[in-house]
Formats: C-alpha cells, sequence, structure tokens
C-alpha cells in the first residue's frame, strides 16, 4: 500500500494542477480575453520543461555529440558513423522530445550501410532556447542539410514529421522520406491544445491568428495537403490507430496527397511507442531498401480514401 502512495499522489498533484490551469484560462477568458490569449500562445509555443531533464538522461550511446549556431539558437547534434563518407539518415524528433529518441534505430542503421544523425531543435533537449514553432522546426532542417549534405532519408516524428514534409516541399535535399505518426493540421493542433487548457475556441482563432501574425505564415499554409503533393520522392508514412495526440486520419492525409507514398498502419503503440517500435524501425529498412511497404491509398471527391 505505501509503495503505491507516491505514484497516487503525483497522479492527483497532476488532475490539481490541469484543474487549476482549466479554472484560470476559464476565469480569464471571461474578464481578461486578451490576456488569456497571449498567455496561450506562450503556452502553446513553450516545450514541457520535464523534457530538458529527460532528454539529458538519455544516453547517446557512441554517438559524436557537437552544435552549431543558427539564427541566435544554440543547436545540438549527434552524429554515428560518417556522413561524410557514408549516405546517413537525418532524424527528426517531435514536440518536447528530443534527438536521442532514435537511439533504437542507429545499431541496425549502421549495420544496413548508414551513418545517423539526429539533433535537438531549438528550445528541445540539450539545445537553446525557451519557445519555438513549425517554421523554425522546418528552418532546423535546412541547417542540418547544409551543415551535412544532402540525405539518403529524412525520418520524422509527429511534429518532425510535419517539418519534413514542409522542408522538402521547399527543396530540401533527401531521396527518401519517413513519416511516422505526422500531425498533418496545425489549426487542429492548436483547437486540441485549447480544449485541453480549456480556453475557448473564439479565443484559440484569436490566438492563431497571433501566431500567423509572428512567424509571418498562414497555418493554412503549413497543412499536409498544400505541401505533400509538391513533393516528387518516395515517402513511407506509419501511423497507429490509437493514436491519442494525432489522429490516424492525419497520417492518411500525407499518403492520400503525396503521388508516391504508402501507408504503414499499426495499432496497439500509439503517439510515442510507436517511435522506438522494433517491427516499424524493420518495416522502415525494408522501405529504404526500396522493398514496397504499407498500402498505398487512393482518393476522390466521392471516396474520402480507399487502398489500391
Amino acid at each position: 500500500m505505501c509503495i503505491l502512495l507516491p505514484k497516487i499522489s503525483t497522479t492527483v498533484r497532476s488532475k490539481i494542477s490541469l484543474w487549476a490551469l482549466r479554472l484560470r484560462f476559464f476565469t480569464g477568458s471571461v474578464l481578461q480575453p486578451e490576456a488569456a490569449v497571449g498567455h496561450a500562445g506562450e503556452l502553446f509555443g513553450t516545450p514541457m520543461p520535464v523534457t530538458r531533464g529527460r532528454a539529458l538522461a538519455t544516453p547517446v550511446g557512441d554517438a559524436r555529440c557537437g552544435h552549431f549556431e543558427m539564427d541566435g539558437h544554440r543547436i545540438a547534434t549527434y552524429v554515428w558513423g560518417d556522413p561524410s563518407r557514408q549516405p546517413y539518415v537525418l532524424c527528426a524528433h517531435g514536440w518536447s522530445s528530443h534527438g536521442t529518441r532514435f537511439l533504437p534505430w542507429v545499431e541496425q542503421l549502421r549495420q544496413a550501410g548508414y551513418a545517423v544523425v539526429a539533433f535537438d531543435q531549438p528550445a528541445h533537449g540539450r539545445s537553446s532556447g525557451k519557445r519555438t514553432t513549425l517554421p523554425d522546426f522546418a528552418c532546423t532542417l535546412f541547417a542540418m542539410v547544409a551543415r551535412f549534405g544532402p540525405a539518403a532519408a529524412l525520418v520524422g516524428h509527429s511534429l518532425g514529421g510535419a517539418a519534413a514534409c514542409i522542408a522538402l516541399a521547399r527543396g530540401l535535399d533527401a531521396k527518401r522520406a519517413i513519416l511516422i505518426a505526422p500531425a498533418a493540421d496545425p489549426v487542429a493542433a492548436a483547437l486540441r491544445f485549447a480544449d485541453f487548457i480549456g480556453l475557448p475556441e473564439r479565443l484559440c482563432r484569436r490566438m492563431i491568428a497571433r501566431f500567423e501574425a509572428m512567424v509571418g505564415i498562414p497555418f493554412d499554409e503549413l497543412q499536409a495537403h498544400r505541401n505533400a503533393p509538391r513533393i516528387a520522392r518516395p515517402a513511407l508514412i506509419v501511423h497507429d490507430l490509437d493514436d491519442r495526440d494525432v489522429p490516424w486520419a492525419e497520417g492518411e492525409r500525407y499518403a492520400r496527397h503525396w503521388a508516391d507514398a504508402r501507408l504503414l498502419t499499426t495499432q496497439g503503440l500509439g503517439h510515442h511507442r510507436i517511435v522506438q517500435d522494433e517491427g516499424v524501425i524493420a518495416a522502415a529498412l525494408r522501405f529504404l531498401r526500396g522493398e514496397p511497404v504499407g498500402e498505398r491509398v487512393v482518393s476522390s471527391p466521392n471516396l474520402p480514401y480507399g487502398f489500391a
């Protein structure tokens, strides 16, 4: 009984903190709506602080750790193998994550003849900064390719997958793409965030407008269906039916609008375990060898999606 008390206590404290946060936004939405919108925007662009500690505690294996400067940020990098002599796979993590989440991929990619390069996005892991955005995520990918050269493949998880699509649509040099649980719709993501913290939708829309003014890009231009059709590279989209953070339908949207993409659907892995699942890694390696993996998604105005 005593052993369970710390876990129960932590759960209770987390629930109390969430209730307090929602109460604050409920009250602020009525009494000080502009302040509530500003506070929500700050939270929306701030990774979870606890993930810094997780990144620092995560092993890096035999990686060569380095860094470089980008737009006032110190970007941490992790390199396995020699990307100047070997084809390399560039790994892009998601929101509130870190580059070493891809450590389970390294040994198998190295055995397949690839070097592996990962990094921490601004405000994540060992990189500097407090806040960041999806366009920032895409810009960092360009900086990584400028530093290490064209990638044989780009692997992106969650928001890292969304950034990969945006960057590839704008000319990033990578021969293949593997998107795992990719977020397809920044508007839907903002609405899910607003629902979580208790911000009314009308104020969420104002928060989105502030973000668009800040980054200088309409959210609509960041949608998967706007960018995927512009990419002439093979892609494998991997998404789990039980993903509670980014719905499976968003992965399907990538596969439907990306001309040379296939969709691999899993079940029971959710949004986070899918990144390190051995079966997913094995499927990715088959895709890198040029083998057909997953199903080809087709659609028409009368058919939301189907499989060829």
